[in-house]
């Protein structure tokens, strides 16, 4: 029998599942809540909507057995860190110790998660509205490309202003070493527009597509593409988590991008990724 909170978390995610922000907007909004939830002692409705997060991420096994042993599929996670980040919580909840202790590391857990599903580029930690953010988003691409990187995470990102990024990388395309275009709104669409000329960078390495509304659909054309070694010569690492229901990565891509780092041992993970940024 659903309860009152059970309904009401069942309608409040179909709003947020109906607007047109990207997904780590509503992600967040669930994280939040169980943090007040908890700080209110109600156990079992912070345990519901932990239940819609790991749902809406991928993520519905309830233990890390199930996860490396049950589901070969989840070997490939495009988001670890959420994931180990939601078990951890999930053992909190479910095995308290004495209850100050629980509040106190659940809320940790929370607050490392948000920071993981949120954006803080450059543009957001200077409190820029959109309408500056925009501003800075022409004076990037109209300077000459100061170094190897493209970042513009955090800046919406319509379809004119893809187009002037696709510009931009075709001006430079035998400079660029690494893109970020996480948290930038970004959809199938506008993706599939940049798509062939980020193929075409010979020493693009790097490419991150995190925060953004991105399905299924543009990862199997994202993976067709990568099976050309023509294509994308120098991948090494792909960011596609926090997006829309993309949750693990296909087989035959993880193939291309070894392919491309014949010359290591191993592909860098998003733990030696991260710890190498400044």
């Amino acid at each position: 029998k659903a309860t009152r909170a059970s309904r009401w978390l069942r309608r409040d995610a179909r709003q947020l599942r109906r607007t047109n922000h990207s997904p780590y907007i509503r992600r967040v909004a669930w994280v939040k809540e169980i943090q007040k939830l908890l700080r209110d002692r109600r156990m079992e409705q912070a345990t519901d909507v932990l239940k819609l997060l790991r749902k809406d991420l991928g993520l519905e096994g309830t233990s890390l057995n199930d996860i490396l042993y049950k589901n070969a599929a989840f070997l490939n996670l495009v988001d670890p860190i959420s994931h180990e980040l939601l078990l951890s919580l999930a053992r909190e909840m479910q095995c308290p110790k004495k209850d100050a202790d629980t509040r106190k590391s659940s809320d940790k857990i929370c607050r490392q998660l948000i920071y993981h599903l949120t954006p803080h580029s450059k543009w957001l930690r200077q409190s820029m509205t959109r309408r500056k953010s925009q501003a800075c988003l022409k004076t990037t691409l109209q300077k000459k490309l100061s170094s190897e990187s493209v970042d513009l995470s955090g800046v919406p990102l319509s379809t004119r202003d893809v187009r002037q990024v696709a510009f931009y990388l075709q001006n430079n395309r035998d400079t660029v070493v690494a893109v970020d275009i996480s948290f930038t709104e970004l959809q199938d669409e506008n993706l599939k527009i940049l798509l062939p000329l980020l193929a075409s960078l010979p020493k693009l390495s790097t490419l991150a597509l995190n925060g953004n509304r991105l399905t299924l659909t543009i990862l199997k054309e994202l993976t067709e593409m990568l099976k050309d070694p023509k294509m994308f010569s120098s991948l090494a690492w792909i960011d596609l988590g926090n997006n829309v229901d993309i949750f693990t990565m296909p087989q035959p891509l993880l193939v291309a991008l070894r392919r491309r780092c014949s010359l290591k041992s191993s592909l860098p993970t998003i733990y030696e990724y991260t710890e190498g940024q400044p």
